[in-house]
């Protein structure tokens, strides 16, 4: 790949692609070095070294870190996003979660509406905190749930400014290798972009596929399918123990 990302403070990323992809376990590698994915990779590699160089800001430090944690085989529930958050701090490389501390996005926060709604008779009041003590989603990772968005950079200020640019091509096939994995799964599409990925798992029918719209305030509560009161996290769960496969504790 090209040559190495200068160096920048916290949550900027600060390294190139290659030394990310070391992190990860050999499955992922292997699915990254496949001669297109490797290509596309590439490009993206000179694309972000010709922006740093332009003095463009770019986020997350990890652009990859949904899979350290992880493995195909070890992915109980996948959530997609688009790209990553693009205000200062917020982005962490895990889709639509952002460091604890920081204001509270629109999208989590409806995210984490729809968990109390769903389990109300839980003591803990840990998501509805004004003070945004709870918004790392890493705790999900931990369980297993990986948090992948389509396009793994942005840059400040431009949300979908590195859509189109190739991590399409590399997350499509992330999202295709976890599909292709025999171990039953749990996907959740919210919004017309995400479901356009439907076509790389609904040929594999171990899985189970949820969908209905965004998050967002702009459609969460909107639609013939809103994301308030979608059910989306106790359906994964039912679906998760019929199979006698551990499931999600979502207020962790």
């Amino acid at each position: 790949m090209t040559s190495q990302l200068r160096l920048s403070s916290n949550r900027l990323l600060q390294a190139e692609l290659s030394a990310h992809l070391t992190k990860l376990a050999p499955a992922w590698q292997a699915v990254l070095g496949a001669d297109q994915v490797k290509c596309a990779l590439d490009s993206l590699s000179a694309m972000l070294a010709q922006r740093l160089r332009s003095a463009a800001v770019i986020y997350p430090t990890q652009p990859f870190r949904a899979l350290e944690s992880l493995t195909p085989q070890a992915v109980r529930v996948v959530i997609l996003g688009q790209d990553p958050y693009h205000g200062a701090g917020q982005a962490q490389g895990l889709a639509f979660s952002v460091p604890d501390g920081l204001a509270r996005p629109p999208s989590l926060r409806n995210i984490l509406t729809e968990i109390e709604l769903e389990y109300p008779d839980d003591p803990s009041q840990l998501v509805l905190k004004p003070n945004a003590d709870h918004n790392d989603l890493s705790r999900w990772v931990r369980q297993g749930v990986l948090l992948l968005n389509t396009a793994l950079t942005v840059e400040d200020g431009l949300p979908a400014s590195h859509a189109g640019k190739g991590w399409e091509t590399v997350t499509d096939a992330l999202i295709q290798a976890v599909a292709q994995d025999s171990s039953p799964k749990v996907f959740m599409l919210w919004g017309a972009h995400a479901q356009t990925k439907q076509d790389l798992i609904a040929s594999q029918p171990q899985h189970l596929i949820l969908m209905c719209n965004h998050p967002s305030p702009l459609s969460a509560r909107r639609g013939a399918h809103p994301f308030i009161g979608c059910g989306h996290f106790k359906a994964a769960n039912a679906w998760l123990l019929q199979r006698n496969l551990q499931v999600i504790d979502w207020k962790a």
